[in-house]
């Protein structure tokens, strides 16, 4: 209930700017957003690597509403892998990106401007020498994002799927997608979605993402494990003995600001870790959907706010 009270919160425009303009919020977000500027994201993404760390940059933004502003997100992107490459960084960062925020809603024309926008980014990823991951979203945009998908790896094979254990669909888009050269992350999901299509109890959820997770690690892909939760952890590393994979076959990712120390323990144990890096001043429905993920995070929020106002 928690969870859902939480997602709702995120489409509240009201909610979300009393939390804007609250005193205290952006010394809170601060813990998991990098900033709102690509200096900001690249001085995280400095800060991590130096620890050990891979990491995947989201410029945060999403449902954009005309031409001009997809093809700035676009622009952003192309200004941000420009800057990992002059700061030497680009050998350890990706990008991730939401097709949405690249014009995929724009009318009947928005699956071809998503489409090229994103190859402008995946060609500046490829000059710069890393890739691109093409971010999930709610369930009504899976089969555009996989179709954009399908599309871009005929000239740039190494993009990025993501997939959400809790629809009921993904186990078998797992299998689609378990073929060699093909990158997955495997993620729980964080939008408000009907049982008709996704599991609603976290315990069926979690089940979910082992059976994904097994197809995955059995599979001839990179698989591209995204869980905070220890015990899924540690059964992704049993499947990763299980299946006599290389430490470069897999890894595992988390989000900044969550776990900061399990991520350098893992790394510690020659684990590959990846960090989602986000940043840009679009944050608050980014926020919303990682305190519903993992709501102890609102008791970070909350204390922050009554012991900082």
């Amino acid at each position: 209930m928690l969870r859902q009270a939480l997602l709702g919160v995120s489409r509240s425009s009201s909610i979300k700017t009393l939390t804007v303009r609250a005193p205290v919020t952006r010394q809170v977000v601060s813990r998991f957003v990098a900033g709102e500027e690509v200096e900001h994201a690249i001085d995280a993404t400095r800060r991590l690597t130096e620890s050990g760390l891979l990491v995947t940059i989201d410029h945060l933004g999403e449902d954009t509403t005309d031409r001009a502003q997809a093809d700035a997100v676009a622009g952003a992107y192309a200004a941000l892998l420009s800057g990992l490459t002059a700061a030497g960084l680009a050998d350890r960062a990706e990008v991730s990106v939401k097709l949405s925020a690249l014009g995929l809603l724009l009318g009947p024309d928005g699956p071809q401007i998503a489409r090229a926008n994103a190859e402008q980014i995946c060609h500046a990823a490829r000059n710069a020498g890393t890739t691109v991951t093409l971010d999930m979203e709610d369930h009504t945009l899976t089969d555009a994002t996989l179709e954009v998908l399908r599309e871009l790896r005929r000239d740039f094979p190494d993009t990025g799927a993501v997939l959400q254990a809790y629809l009921h669909r993904t186990e078998a888009d797992c299998r689609d997608l378990a073929y060699a050269g093909s990158r997955v992350r495997l993620c729980k999901g964080a939008y408000a979605e009907p049982a008709s299509v996704a599991f609603v109890d976290q315990r069926e959820v979690d089940r979910s993402y082992v059976r994904c997770m097994k197809v995955l690690m059995a599979g001839a892909g990179y698989p591209m494990l995204a869980t905070h939760d220890p015990r899924l952890v540690e059964i992704g590393r049993f499947l990763a003995r299980d299946h006599d994979r290389a430490s470069e076959s897999y890894e595992f990712q988390m989000l900044y600001g969550i776990r900061p120390a399990e991520q350098e323990r893992l790394a510690g144990l020659g684990h590959q870790v990846r960090v989602y890096l986000p940043y840009g001043n679009d944050w608050y429905g980014y926020l919303v959907r990682r305190l519903a993920e993992r709501p102890a995070n609102l008791t970070f929020f909350a204390r922050s706010l009554l012991t900082r106002s």
